[in-house]
């Protein structure tokens, strides 16, 4: 009995696999098209790295993949909420293909722009992608399987983070970033046949939108005024873009610097770059299926364990600052990975259970642009901390520092919210 009771939560994992299949297909459609996005991550930054040889230039980069998708949320949140969800997706995975292809044409340092053009445009896209790929999940699962459908989406993202980074990191470091690109295209074209197979039927509350231009905007408003009453939706939808500022954001820029210089292994730091990426997927895999043990789907548990993984955001920042060694640096990675995966996977779970599905396109579109801005901020001071002289190490401890200011808001926001659920 007790030997039942232990291996429940993982059946749990495969179950669902099993009996739904069409979460499946989506399932399958994130694991391929993921493994793909870290191949261009790497390609992308490795190939900036050796055109340009600048942290400023760097930063760009960072800069672009995240203000892109800022900049088409408000229209992808009402899109989200107004048109077959499983489209969209199939329609952005194909026109992400094309647009990859066009990486194969960056050669030379002059034609950097058509790198950041093309990088703008994928971003762009995937900015529709991402929430509408949130909001359809809770049209395909259970609502008593939210929570296991959640962990294993973000597990899963963080295990082809591990396994696409170091693949991706080979793959560059060894055959060079043009067949990391190629390789990208196709996983966009496989993604789109897995999603194809799903079989959607729009909710009835998104059936009923109006087709007007005035009824679209009026959907964007009435999503900000929802989050505008609804303040504690609001805080748990702001914790992305607080991690991401404050630590996630700029050790991204920094991981390229230290892959580079400090650390390099494999053409221009591919393989070094890939193993940090590595050690990141691991922790944001582990961190939160291992604390889901412990905290369940039960609201509470879950907002605390928010708070523990700030924490472990900022030991995992105070392990890397030193740069001891390469060993020292990726368990850092991990624990850093690991805080931030909890923050990450449970603000998402905390909004499938509040938000209703007629609002889910929008809030979680909000809550993409506010992340994809404030992890564009982070990316130009993550490396224009460098260029004005900042050593890396002290780049790191500043980061470390300003990890205290959402875990101490966060904290307040707990202690608040637990006093007021005392008080009724």
């Amino acid at each position: 009995m007790a030997q039942a009771v232990r291996w429940k939560p993982h059946n749990r994992y495969l179950d669902l696999l099993r009996r739904n299949p069409d979460y499946r297909h989506l399932w399958l459609g994130q694991v391929v098209s993921l493994l793909g996005d870290w191949f261009n991550l790497i390609g992308s930054a490795a190939l900036v790295v050796e055109l340009t040889r600048s942290g400023f230039a760097i930063g760009g980069l960072f800069i672009i993949r995240m203000l892109a998708p800022f900049l088409v949320g408000p229209l992808a949140g009402v899109v989200a909420d107004r048109y077959d969800r499983r489209q969209i997706l199939v329609a952005t995975d194909l026109l992400r293909a094309l647009v990859v292809l066009g990486f194969l044409l960056v050669r030379r340092p002059d034609q950097v722009w058509l790198l950041y053009t093309l990088t703008a445009l994928q971003l762009g896209i995937s900015g529709f992608f991402f929430p509408t790929r949130n909001a359809i999940l809770g049209d395909l699962v259970d609502e008593e399987d939210l929570g296991t459908a959640n962990a294993l989406s973000s597990a899963t993202w963080s295990v082809m983070l591990s396994v696409g980074a170091a693949v991706g990191g080979l793959v560059a470091g060894w055959w060079g970033v043009y067949t990391a690109f190629l390789i990208d295209a196709l996983t966009f074209l496989l993604s789109a046949g897995f999603i194809y197979r799903i079989r959607y039927r729009m909710p009835e509350a998104l059936q009923r939108t109006e087709g007007t231009v005035a009824a679209a905007l009026h959907q964007y408003v009435e999503g900000l005024r929802y989050l505008h009453r609804q303040r504690d939706v609001l805080h748990v939808a702001a914790q992305k873009a607080a991690l991401s500022l404050t630590s996630a954001g700029p050790f991204q820029v920094l991981m390229v610097v230290t892959a580079r210089v400090f650390f390099p292994l494999g053409e221009s730091g591919g393989l070094s770059l890939g193993m940090l990426y590595m050690g990141l997927g691991i922790g944001t895999g582990l961190g939160p299926i291992a604390a889901r043990h412990f905290t369940g789907d039960r609201p509470w548990s879950l907002r605390r364990a928010i708070l523990v993984g700030y924490l472990l955001t900022g030991v995992g920042l105070a392990l890397y600052a030193p740069l001891f060694n390469f060993p020292l640096v990726l368990l850092a990675t991990v624990v850093r990975g690991i805080g931030g995966g909890i923050v990450w996977v449970f603000t998402t779970q905390l909004l499938l259970q509040t938000v209703p599905t007629e609002m889910r396109g929008r809030v979680f579109a909000s809550e993409f642009m506010a992340f994809t801005l404030a992890s564009a901020a982070a990316a130009a001071w993550g490396g224009a901390a460098l260029d004005v002289g900042l050593s890396l190490g002290q780049a790191v401890w500043l980061m470390c520092g300003l990890n205290l200011i959402p875990t101490g808001l966060w904290a307040w926001h707990l202690r608040r919210r637990e006093a007021e659920a005392l008080c009724t």
